[in-house]
Formats: C-alpha cells, structure tokens, sequence
C-alpha cells in the first residue's frame, strides 16, 4: 500500500464487508440499519474512507460486534493470508492500472471470496518458488505482458521523439553523430559526460555506462563502440524528455528497486530506439525487402547497416512498426545467447505479440530446439562474423508456422559469447499476402520443437535430451487408454 493510512482503511474496509456478509446483509440493509448512506458505506468498504469514532460505533451496533473487532488491523484468518500483501509496495510497485484492473475491485474480490482467492494466490507462489521465479523475473514478466497488450507500439512515445527531432532540427540517419546528441545533453539538460576506464575498477570491466544524478554526471566506458555509446546517449535524452525520474544508474541492469524503475527503463528505451531509428524511413525500406521474390540474407544485412551497426537495435525497431505500421501482429522476438566455450543456450530476452507463443522461455534448464535458425546461427558463427538467415520453422506439435530471420554476432562488449537475435512472424492468410519471398527457394522449411524435453520429431540428428516431457504424457494416455478399456469389459 501506498501508506500507512491507506492500509488501516482498506483492512476497515475488509471488515466491516465481512461483518455485513455474515449477517447475510446488502449495503442497502446496513444502510436502513445504520442511518448511513449507502454510498457513504461503500466508499469505507472499498478503502476510500476512514469513518469517524461516533460512526464506527453505529456500525458495531448494527452489526452486534464490538468496536476493536472493526478497528483491530488484526486479520482473521480467512483474510490473514493478505496481510503481507496490503502492506507490502505490491500495488504500488506494480501499477495495476495499466491492465485497466482498479486497486479497489481486486480487494472487493478478495474479500468476495477469501479462501479461493487465497488457494489460488499460494499455488501461484508454489509455482514461482519451483520454477526459481523471483521478484525480478516476475517484473520482467510483467513488464512483457504490458508491452505484449499493446502491441509495443506506443504513440505517444513516438511523438515525443517527433517533436524532439523537430526542436533540434536533427537529420535522423545512421551516421547521426554522439557528439551531437553529447551536446544536447550537456547545453540543454545539463550534463557532464566523460569516458572512464572501467577496467581498473575490477568487476566493473563490462559495466557500460554509469549515472550519478546528484552530480549530473554520466561515465562512459572506454571500450563503447560507436553505436553503443550513441543509444546509451539517446536513451539518457529519453530519460529527461520523458521526465522519468526513477530510473537505473547503471547500463546494463545491475538492480532495480521497484517495477516503476523497469517500466522508465523501458520507455526511455523505446525512446532511444523510435530516435535512431526513423519510423517512416523504416516502414518504407522493410515493405520495399518484403516484396521481393527471393529471400536474400545478405540483402536483409543490407537493410540492417542502412540504419545501425546494432542488429538489435533493428530487430526490436521492427517489432514497433511490423505490428502498428504494416499490419503484421502475429510476431515474436527473441536474443539467444551461448557463452564462450559453452553448449548451453539461453533466451535473454522475448517478446510475443501474438497468443501461440510457441518458442518460448523456460526456467527449468530444458534443451532449446538445436533446429532453430537463430542457434544453428550461434554454433556456426566464426569469429568477428556477422551471420545472417531465415527459414520457416514448423512446430509440428502445435501445428502452426513461423517465417524467422535471425541474424548472429559475436557480443563486442562480453568475455567471448554470442548472440542471436531473431524476429518470427506467424504464417497466415493476412501475412504469407505480404511476404513476396515467402516461396522463394533458399527458404527452406524445417520441423522444430520448442525444447528437446518436449519434442515429438523422431530420430532429430541434433538432439541434446531425451523427450522425457512428452514420453510422461504418452505414458499416461497409454494408462487412460486401458482404464477405458477395462470399464467396457466390466
């Protein structure tokens, strides 16, 4: 809760519900029993209001309870489970209001019904506990659906940018210059920027950038390329002309102190990215690539280097104007990465503007499908290489189709790993209209799985576990298949 104030309210609130529903009484019965309006009552119900002494007593009275068991911020124990949850900075941290779910309706439905609502809440976080789902992969989780609800294309946003670009009169291209941007930040938003050898400091080796805001006072890495220090440079104007004040000091994420500091994280990121990255110019060269007849991965390298050296920068830029812009909704987005001297591949980031979410995360250390393009990619990637393909993967489980593009670079600024970035755009009637290579013939079509644990493909030359998730589950039906057959003989 918000304050101290507001959780003595809501749990008044709590109460005073519960005394009424014992009696079996409507909010029009307590208030013909207590003088009192029925709004009046509903307001203190829903953790609007605190009544008076002389009220309170009304209401004891009526109710034939006394006055502590409604003052008391003693829960009983059917609502005892939501103690920690009211005083916590759970509504706070994250903003309920942007899924358009009103604080006050939640705690009507936990007092509705306080022990499923409880049950459900404890195997949620019997869930997360199996699944090592922490406080910041809970975020993040968060923070995805919410990008994931709107499309991550968010207007308002892109026309901030708009109107930035027009104050600075800045000619939005690849070889915008940090310098320019450097100087925007030091006479407009008073800034001191200087590089720093990060390397002396031990463990701060791969730290990227570090803000000190008493100070104003933004570092630099030495090592930055180019592009890395141009988009930490954006994503700092982000912050300021987004007016985001809580935010991370650190590039990259070394801790965050509440969801509201994800969530800045983000828009000055987009930000960032809507700034190097020119919608229209976007929108313009992509429809241009997917109208041609032939699949060309040098060509879509091509179109990458038009606007950044980053190719993640890129993939990420489409998955704003793909869904907005073009009409393709049906997307996913995913960075992979394989350590140095490892076999392991891990998903760092995803994103799912669509309801398959076939090639997606896992916490419980699963095998990825060594037939994605995207990790064929990273285990044929040669040093200093940038290696860009496609294919359409079928996930013949799920029964459903994905052109993917993937593009794979050694990670300049890490001990040697590499990364896959890879965009999959889901084939269906509206998508396979605007994909003019969708038949060419360097495309090929491959059968996929999600992980190998879960996999169905016989016989896969490059898998790395047993289906044992599946075998479990061909166990049982063979169990169910012989009880049927067993209840028909008697």
């Amino acid at each position: 809760m918000n304050s101290e104030s507001d959780f003595i309210k809501t749990v008044f609130g709590l109460k005073l519900k519960q005394q009424r529903q014992k009696k079996n009484w409507s909010l029009q019965d307590l208030a013909v029993k207590t003088g009192l309006s029925k709004s009046y009552l509903n307001e203190i119900e829903n953790g609007k209001k605190y009544p008076k002494h002389d009220k309170i007593i009304q209401l004891s009275e009526a109710l034939n309870c006394t006055f502590d068991d409604l003052v008391s911020t003693k829960l009983d124990k059917s609502l005892a489970p939501f103690n920690e949850i009211l005083q916590s900075d759970f509504f706070k941290e994250v903003p309920l209001e942007l899924f358009g779910i009103n604080k006050n309706n939640l705690i009507s439905i936990i007092s509705d019904a306080p022990k499923k609502v409880t049950a459900f809440i404890n195997a949620l976080i019997e869930i997360s506990q199996n699944y090592n789902l922490g406080k910041e992969r809970f975020y993040f989780a968060v923070l995805r659906s919410f990008q994931e609800l709107y499309d991550n294309y968010f207007p308002e946003i892109e026309e901030k940018v708009k109107q930035f670009i027009d104050e600075n009169h800045l000619q939005i291209e690849k070889n915008l210059k940090s310098d320019i941007l450097e100087s925007i930040l030091t006479e407009k938003f008073d800034y001191r920027i200087q590089s720093e050898d990060f390397e002396k400091y031990g463990t701060l080796d791969n730290l990227r950038s570090l803000f000190i805001p008493e100070k104003k006072l933004l570092l630099l890495n030495k090592k930055l390329e180019k592009d890395q220090k141009t988009f930490i440079l954006a994503k700092e104007i982000g912050f300021n002309v987004l007016e985001l004040k809580n935010r991370p000091t650190t590039y990259s994420w070394l801790d965050f102190g509440s969801f509201e500091e994800i969530l800045n994280n983000f828009y000055a990121s987009y930000f960032a990215g809507a700034l190097l990255i020119s919608k229209d110019t976007a929108i313009e060269k992509t429809s241009e690539f997917f109208q041609q007849n032939t699949w060309e991965p040098k060509g879509f390298e091509q179109l990458i280097n038009s606007f950044t050296n980053s190719p993640e920068t890129f993939y990420y830029r489409l998955t704003n104007i793909l869904s907005a812009e073009m009409g393709i909704k049906d997307l996913f987005y995913l960075c992979l990465v394989k350590k140095k001297d490892s076999d392991k591949i891990q998903i760092l980031k995803e994103l799912h503007l669509n309801h398959q979410q076939a090639p997606h995360a896992n916490a419980t250390n699963e095998h990825y499908c060594r037939r994605w393009i995207a990790v064929k990619n990273l285990h044929h990637l040669k040093e200093n290489e940038t290696l860009t393909d496609a294919q359409i993967s079928h996930y013949k489980d799920q029964g459903i189709s994905y052109l993917v593009i993937s593009t794979s670079q050694r990670n300049p600024f890490s001990d040697g790993s590499n990364r896959s970035y890879c965009l999959g755009i889901l084939l269906n009637s509206q998508t396979i209209k605007k994909i003019g290579f969708i038949k060419s013939p360097t495309l090929k079509t491959i059968n996929v799985g999600v992980t190998c644990e879960s996999c169905s493909i016989p016989d896969c030359e490059v898998r790395q576990a047993p289906p044992v998730r599946l075998e479990k589950e061909h166990f049982n039906l063979s169990m169910k298949s012989a009880i049927e057959k067993i209840r028909k003989e008697f």
